[in-house]
């Protein structure tokens, strides 16, 4: 890796990364992968308050990671199926392999 990209994009990889390590906003890209919802499905499936998801999704809408949709009324959210959706299907591997092993105090 370049490090003056590394140097450079520093704060872009904790801005990405810290976005990522939450875990509400993880259990809610993860019932975006299935398809596009709206808050209220998605409050469904997580069973998070509707203002909490607002909250998260607006903030994964604005890095990138999730997009919205205008349909009448409602807005479905849809994760990001050329960046994010990959990213995650790598990350699963990844935890398969090593993380749940070391948690299961096989490794």
């Amino acid at each position: 890796m370049n490090m003056n990209l590394s140097v450079h994009h520093s704060g872009a990889y904790s801005l990405f990364f810290g976005t990522l390590a939450n875990e509400k906003r993880l259990a809610i890209m993860n019932v975006l992968r299935k398809k596009p919802l709206c808050v209220s499905e998605i409050c469904a499936k997580t069973g998070f308050e509707q203002t909490l998801v607002s909250h998260h999704l607006k903030m994964l809408e604005y890095h990138g990671m999730v997009f919205v949709k205008r349909e009448g009324k409602y807005k479905y959210f849809s994760l990001n199926e050329k960046t994010i959706h990959p990213l995650l299907d790598l990350i699963d591997a990844h935890m398969r392999q090593y993380c749940c092993k070391i948690m299961e105090g096989i490794r």
